[in-house]
């Protein structure tokens, strides 16, 4: 059965009361997810950051090992030149081998200095490790805190939520596919996440524009669906004065 155009406003309607049930429900809640998710957001650049600086500390490390291997064969080489030169037969040969070992010692010195500046750099990231952990520390508490204070918020409203859905998704199923789109997408862009309104005293209840007689009387019958020239939401119904006093 085909539905008619009042119940397809109705059923808009219905959908928009439930909706803004919901975000009130979600209001609630404030800005708690999203510093939440902040906070989250900062962890996780905080650790990246340490774990690129242990990354660094390993890569120098090695280098201080090469070094250290370095010097480790330059002394080899060094106590086999000084054995080659209590057998030389002569003083061009003894300078030769005199000057390998100078070139030895150069090198073992050069290994060294290279490894004091290596720690140098090695140690000034531990420091800067061991504040971002300290600030992670800080905000990891921040984190639990927020949570706990959202967990608190969220679990008193678990229930209400819930129902919410389910209605919200009852009603959502009597709502043709298309209108259901068009729907979604004006609440998307809405500030207060209406869709659906009444005309109250000759105005749009979403933007508050004056509608012109002549619409309200269309609006009033219900043939076609009519949206607000000014905001693009749905105008639903005419709500009359007696309503709004007797409310």
């Amino acid at each position: 059965m085909e539905i008619t155009v009042p119940q397809k406003l109705e059923a808009l309607l219905e959908l928009q009361r439930i909706d803004s049930q919901i975000d009130e429900l979600l209001k609630i809640r404030g800005d708690l997810p999203e510093e939440v998710r902040d906070l989250e957001d900062e962890l996780a650049g905080y650790e990246t950051r340490i774990g690129k600086f242990k990354a660094e500390i390993d890569e120098l490390q090695q280098e201080v090992a090469n070094n250290k291997a370095g010097v480790k064969e330059s002394e080899k080489l060094i106590k086999k030149y000084q054995e080659q030169q209590n057998n030389v037969r002569n003083n061009r040969e003894f300078e030769a081998i005199a000057k390998e070992i100078e070139s030895q010692e150069l090198d073992i010195q050069l290994f060294e200095k290279k490894n004091r500046e290596i720690q140098f750099r090695i140690e000034k990231k531990n420091l800067e490790i061991e504040e971002i952990e300290s600030r992670l520390n800080g905000r990891i508490a921040d984190l639990e805190a927020k949570k706990a204070e959202l967990d608190s918020i969220v679990e008193e409203s678990t229930e209400d939520e819930k129902e919410l859905r389910s209605q919200r998704d009852e009603a959502a199923s009597k709502i043709e596919e298309r209108l259901m789109y068009s729907y979604n997408r004006i609440r998307q862009n809405s500030v207060n996440g209406l869709a659906v309104v009444m005309v109250r005293r000759g105005a749009c209840g979403g933007c508050f524009n004056q509608v012109p007689p002549q619409r309200q009387a269309d609006i009033r019958e219900k043939k076609k669906i009519i949206v607000c020239e000014h905001c693009g939401r749905v105008l639903a119904d005419v709500e009359v004065l007696e309503e709004v006093k007797a409310k």
